[in-house]
């Protein structure tokens, strides 16, 4: 065999084998269709845009391009602008060879895959891009820590079931209002929270509030503050009036433990968020405080004053005491002073002592003259009229049993 011949024959054969494995190739061109995105998530309520472009033999002329999902076999499919479920929601936007859905209000229900459907001016030559696009369908919702602790860093986290996409940007709200800060796509960092914290938070793509997830609480943990105590009794406390004292304080969880203490002694007097005194008397008047507690802390409250009002009874058994020890001390002092006159007078004076006479005393005053007579001589009755004599016995001396005569001219 010739060797040139031989190798003219194998360049044959290979040239041959060349365009049998092409051929298949050149066909499947003729016809194709590309999807931007095999799978798409959308939110609920939102509005969704599924693209694809196609390309067809130029030998054949298209006449109808639509929008299908979920294709049975042998089954012609039906165009989504006709479709019962999507009436009003569906709309077709074509540029060049470019085909977009655009599908509106999108439900829970509309998660299926989505084809597109060539047909041409020859029956037989028509084209199906299958598979299509995978449609999910999700709603946000807000997932934070189950215990949050006043002075921690939590972070709250806005989710959905599927990837919306890799440059989508998130808004949060607490109690509808917007909160500017944000750390990555989809994180809310709250930095040492308290109570002004709590609140109930939402989030959102792209400022479409319309479309954010249900608020969910976040509740902030914090030992009792502004703890204070008030006092039941109106007005003024009278002795053996019942009062009650309640402490009040603002906690999360509220406080559950609460102590009494009178100022000035060491121990509790009393426990509960009531303190009940049911016989007030002037022992129990004080300063009192209490103290508010729960599993993060405690605090006490400011002290206040409580005291009891005498009654009118007591008042006036003080008032009377005290004039029956005026009038008692008044009658001691008069005996007192009646002994020592009758001392006085039984005491012989010093010129009787001497044996002078005791018509040169001299009395000082008409009050020592009235003094120096013994009080039982005298007589309830005076002579107030010129030469008129009145007698008067002195009923107390044995002695003087002679009437004495008075007479104005001496």
């Amino acid at each position: 065999m010739n060797p040139a011949g031989y190798s003219e024959q194998r360049m044959i054969c290979l040239f041959s084998l060349i365009s049998l494995l092409m051929i298949p190739v050149i066909f499947s061109q003729e016809w194709s269709v590309q999807y931007l995105n095999m799978k798409k998530c959308a939110l609920k309520d939102s509005t969704i845009n599924l693209s694809g472009s196609y390309k067809h033999p130029d030998r054949l002329t298209v006449t109808e391009i639509f929008w299908t999902v979920n294709p049975n076999k042998g089954e012609e499919p039906v165009n989504l602008l006709n479709h019962p479920d999507y009436s009003g929601r569906v709309q077709f936007l074509q540029k060049d060879q470019t085909l977009i859905l655009s599908l509106s209000n999108v439900k829970h229900e509309d998660e299926a895959q989505y084809c597109i459907r060539i047909l041409t001016d020859i029956k037989k030559e028509r084209y199906f891009g299958y598979p299509g696009i995978e449609l999910n369908v999700t709603e946000l919702r807000v997932e934070i820590p189950e215990e949050v602790v006043e002075g921690e860093s939590p972070v709250l986290f806005c989710k959905t079931t599927c990837d919306l996409s890799d440059k989508t940007d998130f808004t949060w709200y607490k109690n509808s209002k917007r909160v500017s800060e944000s750390i990555g796509s989809n994180q809310l960092l709250l930095r040492s929270v308290s109570s002004d914290d709590t609140g109930n938070y939402s989030c959102a793509v792209r400022d479409q509030k319309h479309l954010s997830s249900p608020a969910l609480t976040l509740s902030v943990r914090y030992p009792p503050k502004s703890v204070s105590v008030s006092i039941s009794a109106s007005g003024e406390i009278v002795e053996g009036d019942s009062v009650t004292l309640s402490c009040s304080s603002d906690s999360n969880p509220p406080a559950l433990i609460f102590s009494w203490f009178k100022e000035n002694q060491t121990s509790a007097v009393g426990s509960g968020q009531s303190f009940i005194i049911s016989s007030f008397n002037s022992s129990h008047s004080g300063r009192y405080y209490c103290e508010a507690q729960n599993q993060h802390g405690s605090q006490r409250s400011a002290s206040v004053s409580v005291s009891v009002k005498e009654s009118s009874s007591s008042l006036i058994r003080v008032t009377v005491g005290i004039t029956a020890a005026v009038v008692l001390t008044s009658v001691i002092l008069l005996v007192f002073i009646g002994l020592l006159i009758r001392r006085k007078r039984a005491t012989p004076s010093e010129e009787q002592k001497h044996g002078g006479s005791g018509h040169n005393k001299t009395l000082e005053s008409p009050e020592d003259a009235y003094m120096s007579l013994e009080p039982k001589s005298r007589c309830a009755e005076y002579d107030t009229l010129d030469n008129m004599k009145r007698s008067c016995e002195n009923t107390d001396d044995p002695e003087a049993q002679d009437p004495i005569y008075y007479n104005s001219d001496d």
